[in-house]
Order: C-alpha cells, then sequence, then structure tokens
C-alpha cells in the first residue's frame, strides 16, 4: 500500500508576544540593548579570561564555555526577534 500523506511546514508563527503598535520602537530598542550587553559582556569575559594566565584554571575555563555557549545561543534568537518586531512580522521561516 502506497500513500502520499506527507505535510510540509514552510514556517512557524510567534504568537507568545504580543506589541502593541506604539510600543515596538520601545521593545526594539528594549530588546537592541540587552542583546548588545549580552554581547559585550560576554566578549569582556571571554578576552580577559583568555589573555590573564592566571585564569587558566578549570573554573575559569568553564566560565568561558559558558560565556561562549551564551555568545552562541544568543547570537542565533535575539536578531531573529529583533527582525521579527521591525518587520511586524511573526513569521520564522
Amino acid at each position: 500500500m502506497t500513500g502520499n500523506n506527507q505535510s510540509v511546514v514552510s514556517q512557524f508563527l510567534l504568537l507568545g508576544l504580543h506589541i502593541p503598535s506604539e510600543y515596538w520602537h520601545l521593545f526594539y530598542a528594549l530588546f537592541l540593548a540587552m542583546y548588545l550587553a549580552t554581547i559585550l559582556g560576554n566578549f569582556i569575559i571571554l578576552i580577559l579570561i583568555l589573555l590573564d594566565s592566571h585564569l587558566h584554571t578549570p573554573m575559569y575555563l568553564f566560565l568561558s564555555n559558558l560565556s561562549f555557549s551564551d555568545l552562541c545561543i544568543s547570537s542565533v534568537t535575539m536578531p531573529k526577534l529583533l527582525q521579527n518586531i521591525q518587520s511586524q512580522d511573526p513569521s520564522i521561516t
């Protein structure tokens, strides 16, 4: 028995964050500031641990790993959120 029972989903809709139209610029600036603070803070932690040889202990290497992971995760999710707020389109392709 052969059947063609396939469906393709081309996009998802983000419905969890409903922002009234008069507050879009405020939320965009707020999320952009949080994203830039996250990126800057994690870069500072990584650079300080790399430059100072006294910080090459397992605790600080674990902290640098956490900073790198946070840097990667926030660099994946926040730009898409900022794009969705700016374009007022809640879809993710």
